[in-house]
């Protein structure tokens, strides 16, 4: 005799000969042996077997270091399903630190920090943490003062993080990306864990045009609340030189044009104010490329 049956909201199984049956709070051994139990009034030493089919999906809240934070619910309950669920994980994760918090019925709350960093460098299989219903998954923010044993692009590479970041050229009148020769910022999405040539090629920029010798990635540091300018050359980067190719992150910005590069240099300079955010940070780019005739005009 076999059947199939679906725990209901309260974890109760109607089984056949017995009746309604809970389930609710045991494992799968601990339900053979309640079967064998009951089977036992009707059959002689009764050889039961259980097997889950699939567990029941729960919605959870997934806060901090991920692409869209919110409420889901997963068919899945693992955290790795979690944080693909909510679009992976920023650059700025801290995997080594992923904290799941639950609330139990009296009140109490519970706590449990995960490194999912280590068994990712080591190709250890990920830990297997079951999520119920009404937990809260929190990605803390990566120190930067805490980088030295931490691969990030390591972790840019796995599926745990987003599979997409956006980088953005700014370019004016140098006939650059396809041609065009109107100021402005220009996005392109690369795979997570690009490099630098990966986005000059993506960018299809014209050698004739372009002084690939210079080009400038401007990178916004979230701590300092300024924009960190570095120059590099794209043609020692095509020839696989790591300090020309570093890996790209989300709203990295890069110039190629000379004479660009200079009065944005210039404008950088003399901007004493701090960014806010990242969005005033591409926002003071936005308006710089459309100020044609005060900075990048003739």
């Amino acid at each position: 005799m076999s059947f199939q049956a679906t725990l209901d909201i309260q974890g109760n199984v109607i089984v056949p000969l017995q009746g309604v049956t809970t389930f609710n709070g045991l494992t799968i051994q601990e339900t053979e042996s309640l079967i064998s139990q009951i089977y036992n009034q009707y059959v002689v030493d009764p050889d039961v077997s259980v097997t889950l089919v699939a567990q029941r999906g729960v919605e959870v809240t997934i806060l901090g270091e991920v692409v869209r934070p919110g409420y889901y619910p997963l068919g899945a309950p693992q955290i790795s399903a979690a944080l693909l669920t909510a679009g992976g994980t920023t650059g700025t994760a801290d995997l080594r630190s992923v904290l799941v918090q639950r609330r139990l019925p009296n009140g109490q709350l519970l706590e449990q920090t995960i490194d999912l960093f280590t068994p990712l460098k080591e190709g250890q299989e990920l830990p297997n943490v079951a999520l119920q219903d009404g937990d809260v998954i929190l990605v803390e923010r990566l120190d930067p003062a805490a980088l030295d044993d931490y691969d990030r692009e390591l972790v840019s590479r796995s599926t745990l993080a987003t599979p997409i970041i956006t980088v953005r050229f700014l370019n004016y009148g140098s006939g650059n990306l396809g041609g065009s020769t109107s100021g402005s910022l220009t996005a392109i999405d690369l795979p997570n864990g690009s490099r630098f040539a990966d986005a000059l090629v993506r960018a299809s920029l014209n050698p004739d045009t372009s002084n690939l010798g210079e080009v400038a990635l401007i990178r916004f540091d979230e701590e300092a609340g300024r924009a960190v300018t570095t120059t590099l050359d794209g043609n020692e980067a095509f020839r696989g030189i790591p300090s020309e190719n570093p890996p790209l992150q989300e709203n990295d910005v890069i110039i190629v044009n000379r004479t660009v590069l200079a009065k944005l240099t210039y404008a950088l300079n003399t901007f004493t104010q701090p960014f806010r955010d990242v969005l005033g940070f591409l926002l003071f780019f936005d308006e710089l490329a459309n100020s044609s005739e005060s900075l990048f005009g003739p």
